[in-house]
């Protein structure tokens, strides 16, 4: 839908914002994400591509494109999130980068609604209990 980046796309995620939406870029540094549509579109978020997390942990030159995206994010007042943290040392690195948020296999499979509801109650109640 971004492909297009007319006045029309740009007059829809307005639109879906003040609805109280939030809007992330999917896939950041990939594909067709462009960082025009960082100025063109109210954007709330990256989402960093699960290829530089792949490769965060390795080292410091693997993590630089992760970097770059975190603090571009920062710099624009934008949220960021990892996508496919899969391991403790990629969680880590992403959070000595700053990066605000993750998902991925390290926290959970994906889970059907009636899974994610009891998942989130048995989590709630171990930090409750350990509090």
């Amino acid at each position: 839908m971004l492909l297009s980046g007319d006045e029309d796309t740009a007059a829809r995620l307005r639109r879906l914002k003040a609805l109280g939406l939030s809007i992330a870029v999917d896939d950041f540094g990939t594909g067709y994400s462009s960082l025009s549509y960082l100025k063109q579109f109210p954007v709330d978020a990256l989402k960093i591509d699960k290829s530089f997390v792949d490769t965060v942990a390795r080292s410091a030159a693997d993590s630089a494109l992760a970097r770059t995206i975190v603090e571009l994010g920062h710099g624009m007042r934008l949220e960021t999130i990892a996508e496919g943290i899969e391991t403790v040392e990629q969680l880590e690195r992403l959070r000595m980068l700053d990066c605000e948020l993750g998902q991925g296999y390290h926290f959970s499979v994906p889970l059907a609604g009636a899974e994610l509801t009891a998942y989130l109650e048995q989590t709630l109640d171990v930090q409750r209990r350990a509090a």
